[in-house]
């Protein structure tokens, strides 16, 4: 029996691919960095061996699947070709992996992790479905003949994959270290989309996704009546957000998700027209989009005292402003305070005026130190030259949340992609002292 080897197993990626396989009865293993991830629980859950990095955890007979942030040269990758082992990358394992199942692969600049989610939650509901989402995420199943998954087109990663279907959420100018412009990040989208093997599912409210060419019919969903599905008579409750979908301009069915924002519907109404197009019975669908408790950092909502703690991966102006709606449609009365850490310098300096103007949208704004990437320079660019922009915006550290404690009645957003829960693990700390 193979023994997986994952040579950076706390990867999101990884790690979700590493609990799939483990599912699937093979014996997985894994090393990593000593630093403790979100993505971890779930493998010590499924009792994944992790392991720190030492050349002698390659031994005969295993097969490696290396993160792509780790070098040819990297002491575990030279003992197992020292020792003639199969070695490969995670990209084109997957890509390898999928060719077994009807394979849905979600991707955008924006909404994919959610969306993922929700497709795998909802597919399971009417077919055996295995799935892998960009949280840490994995879930193996022997009898299934789905594979939901994201596809990330980070430095053009997702065209290790062919998939049967897509879904395109949108298409934005983000990660400037490697693309060069938006036309740039379309160009890879439009090479993935050549590669989809039976149809497209991609938003066309997105200005950008309506110049997509395919091989294969590309169905469109949105508000706008010119798309093939389209959301109507939206309406938020203290339960959540109703509405009404039509196909083609005829009235289909009527929905309701227990998430708020326009993002939320379209997300979901991505998955209906996948569902729909895969005949997947319209009752079970509505059933599994009411079930939906999110995924992991994606609106994670706890209660402090009066205040609403929530945690989010928004890292991008565009999804900081669907945040900041998120919060205000579904707690209409309280203030909204949002707490930020940039992410990468190369991101901050590209993004810094769309940044204030996405965080102006907050009652209130308190920034933390960027965030930097070990590829990036830095530059002369520092925090201070966002809080310029964001009036009445203060700095806060780890060291010292109390200013936190003055919003009695408010909902406070951690935001960002890189440490930013442990500002919100020393805030709670602080609150638990208090009281």
């Amino acid at each position: 029996m193979t023994v997986y080897h994952f040579v950076g197993i706390k990867g999101s990626g990884m790690s979700a691919l590493a609990q799939i396989l483990h599912d699937m009865d093979y014996t997985v293993q894994g090393s990593d960095v000593e630093k403790r991830f979100f993505t971890q629980a779930g493998l010590e859950r499924s009792g994944i061996k992790i392991l720190p990095f030492d050349a002698d955890n390659i031994t005969p007979g295993m097969t490696i699947i290396a993160g792509n942030a780790f070098p040819d040269s990297h002491q575990e990758i030279q003992r197992a070709m020292e020792l003639g082992l199969p070695v490969v990358r995670y990209h084109k394992f997957l890509g390898d992996f999928m060719k077994s199942f009807t394979s849905v692969a979600i991707t955008g600049a924006h909404g994919k992790t959610s969306t993922t989610g929700l497709l795998a939650h909802v597919m399971q509901g009417a077919k055996p479905t295995s799935f892998l989402i960009g949280d840490g995420t994995g879930k193996g199943n022997k009898e299934a003949q789905y594979f939901v998954f994201e596809a990330c087109e980070y430095r053009r990663h997702f065209l290790s994959y062919h998939p049967d279907y897509a879904i395109m959420t949108n298409i934005d100018f983000d990660h400037p270290d490697y693309f060069s412009s938006v036309e740039d990040v379309f160009q890879a989208f439009q090479e993935m989309a050549l590669q989809v093997g039976k149809g497209i599912i991609a938003c066309g409210d997105d200005e950008q996704l309506q110049r997509i060419q395919a091989k294969v019919p590309v169905l469109f969903y949105g508000f706008s009546a010119e798309n093939d599905f389209q959301a109507r008579g939206v309406q938020t409750t203290s339960e959540g957000t109703s509405f009404e979908v039509y196909v083609r301009n005829t009235y289909y069915e009527s929905f309701s998700i227990p998430s708020y924002g326009n993002h939320n519907v379209l997300n979901a109404l991505a998955v209906i027209a996948l569902c729909q197009y895969e005949d997947i019975d319209v009752e079970v669908v509505k059933e599994q989009l009411k079930s939906f408790t999110g995924v992991k950092r994606r609106f994670t909502e706890k209660q402090l005292n009066k205040q609403v703690i929530i945690d989010d991966y928004a890292h991008h102006p565009t999804e900081i402003t669907a945040t900041i709606d998120s919060a205000r449609k579904k707690y209409p009365g309280k203030e909204i305070v949002a707490v930020f850490q940039p992410h990468t310098f190369t991101r901050t300096q590209t993004f810094l005026a769309d940044f204030a103007d996405s965080l102006n949208l907050a009652d209130k704004v308190y920034l933390c130190e960027i965030f930097g990437s070990a590829r990036e320079n830095q530059g002369k660019l520092s925090i201070e030259d966002l809080r310029e922009k964001v009036p009445g915006a203060e700095l806060i550290n780890e060291e010292n949340t109390s200013p936190l404690l003055s919003h009695n009645d408010a909902v406070i957003l951690f935001m960002g992609a890189g440490d930013i829960q442990k500002f919100q693990v020393a805030y709670e700390k602080l609150v638990l002292q208090e009281s």
